[in-house]
């Protein structure tokens, strides 16, 4: 009886992977972004308290091709949903920081990546690109650990954001100063399948 079950369990094993090879090791694939189960939460040191926020994904699809390194795409991001719990707080930030009615999106355009993509486990994987913020381009390389499961794929990144370096206006004030730097952490989950499979 051990033994049958062992050998259930090995088939289910062997049936996963072969579902989940196609998708995985074609040349070219296509990554579509769930704006609803995408996560985009941002970190501001203080001298009083931490600030933790958020964003909403507003739209993201990438055409990679891991042989070669190339890839295309957007990632836009809706600058306007920023949200810090502090109603006073983000007035000022979208008003007077992102002036996210001017720029109402944040956009990250791809056009490099390293790495390879196992249909077993977490990748790792490097993507270079353009990160537009309130109207600049600024050249960004994320990190990204990358864990696929049949037709869905979710991926993780942490990186920082020297916003007072790339032209923004710090918010400190006399007796709050905040860091110059904002740390952003992302969770994304989104539906992968060969790029034939998109024609």
């Amino acid at each position: 009886m051990r033994v049958l079950r062992r050998r259930v369990v090995l088939w289910i094993g062997v049936a996963a992977a072969c579902l989940l090879a196609p998708a995985v090791s074609a040349q070219e694939l296509v990554v579509t972004l769930d704006p609803v189960e995408t996560r985009i939460e941002y970190t501001l040191g203080a001298t009083l308290h931490t600030v933790h926020g958020s964003f909403k994904l507003k739209s993201g699809t990438i055409r990679l091709d891991l042989a070669s390194g190339k890839v295309s795409g957007t990632v836009i991001v809706d600058s306007t949903s920023g949200n810090s719990g502090g109603a006073g707080r983000d007035k000022r930030m979208h008003q007077e920081i992102l002036e996210s009615r001017k720029f109402p999106e944040i956009v990250f355009t791809p056009n490099q990546v390293k790495g390879a993509l196992s249909p077993g486990g977490i990748s790792q994987l490097e993507i270079a690109g353009i990160f537009q913020l309130h109207g600049q381009d600024h050249e960004l390389t994320l990190i990204m650990a990358v864990q696929p499961a049949g037709s869905q794929v979710q991926a993780s990144t942490h990186f920082i954001v020297p916003y007072a370096e790339w032209g923004l206006k710090n918010p400190s004030v006399f007796l709050l100063r905040v860091n110059d730097k904002v740390e952003i952490d992302v969770h994304a989950v989104g539906q992968i399948a060969p790029a034939a499979a998109q024609k």
